[in-house]
């Protein structure tokens, strides 16, 4: 009597769960376009997970990702109606705020940057510090971008004018280690695999690095969010199951990198993300795996050090009134928290 009563409940208690799956509101756009600016960038890696371990379809959205050759091109795409969303660097979100557009990021996917400021090392001897970089040509994913911007911001710092180097676009993967080992540029501002691919080569020195909070601190002066997924706010007013959608499959991502070792990660990332060295990929896995989110929240130091960021490196910033509540909706994250295992 026991062991079938023990059935019953058993049974009750799958029935329920497949109830609670069964009536979860559906999304209003299950076929979404989601811009990236470099999807092979461990920077991004939430994103490339997400849909590999299936989370997305599980969430009951047909993703399409469309991959441009930098941050700002994303953003574009955004802005221009291409794309619904975008797994892209948080400062957009303000920038985009100065310049009257209402976009709001929904989760927080990294933490510290991950961007690596490095020079080649047939100029290391001249290049010792982001000082001496007065008249250097310095590879970005794409000008606009994060990987601009950091390096900008640092330059500004040491004294320097953000208009003492040239900044060229080598976008996101092997062309971008092409660029500095064939001397198209003298220094790179990039994420890993690419840093790691080049430290193995021995083609750089590394100046300045925030795949940690002691490097990220050093150069911000506090945290500094990096990937987050944002859009447009009358998107997500119009769309909240969709939006919530996406933020329950990239949370439960970010748990499971929580939890996974770099092996098990880089099983699930396609082979030609590693350029041609898994050893090196799982050596760039081990560096980056700090930076990624551990909550989906951005934390209020974040967005200040954020804003601090913009005001030093935009001359628009300089007076900019910038509500930074509204560059982050947490509600999402925190319904997932509440609801994803």
């Amino acid at each position: 009597m026991k062991r079938l009563i023990g059935i019953v409940a058993a049974g009750l208690a799958a029935f329920g769960l497949a109830v609670g799956a069964a009536t979860a509101a559906p999304p209003e756009k299950p076929k979404l376009e989601i811009g990236v600016g470099g999807k092979p960038l461990l920077y991004y890696l939430p994103l490339t997970l997400a849909d590999r371990l299936g989370y997305f379809k599980d969430e009951g959205l047909e993703v399409t990702i469309n991959d441009f050759g930098g941050g700002a091109k994303a953003l574009q795409a955004l802005i221009g109606g291409s794309v619904d969303v975008v797994t892209g660097a948080y400062e957009h979100t303000m920038r985009m705020q100065q310049k009257g557009q209402d976009i709001t990021a929904v989760i927080e996917l990294g933490r510290f940057p991950g961007i690596v400021l490095a020079v080649a090392k047939d100029k290391a001897d001249k290049v010792k510090s982001v000082a001496d970089l007065k008249g250097s040509k310095i590879g970005v994913t794409a000008p606009g971008s994060s990987t601009h911007l950091t390096v900008t911001y640092q330059m500004i710092k040491a004294g320097l004018a953000p208009d003492d180097a040239a900044f060229i676009g080598v976008g996101g993967g092997a062309s971008a280690v092409a660029a500095l080992e064939k001397g198209n540029v003298d220094a790179i501002s990039h994420l890993d695999p690419v840093i790691s691919k080049l430290e193995a080569d021995g083609a750089i020195k590394i100046l300045v690095d925030t795949r940690t909070e002691a490097g990220t601190r050093a150069v911000f002066g506090g945290t500094n969010p990096a990937a987050v997924l944002y859009l447009k706010r009358d998107f997500a007013a119009a769309n909240p199951n969709t939006v919530q959608a996406l933020v329950n499959a990239f949370y439960r991502t970010l748990k499971w990198v929580e939890k996974a070792t770099p092996e098990e990660i880089a099983a699930k990332v396609p082979e030609d993300y590693m350029l041609g060295d898994k050893a090196l990929y799982l050596k760039a896995l081990v560096a980056s795996i700090p930076t990624y989110s551990r909550t989906g929240l951005i934390p209020a130091d974040g967005m200040d050090s954020t804003l601090k960021f913009l005001q030093t490196t935009e001359a628009d910033f300089k007076n900019a009134k910038i509500d930074t509540a509204r560059s982050f909706d947490p509600s999402f994250v925190k319904k997932a928290a509440e609801t994803v295992k």
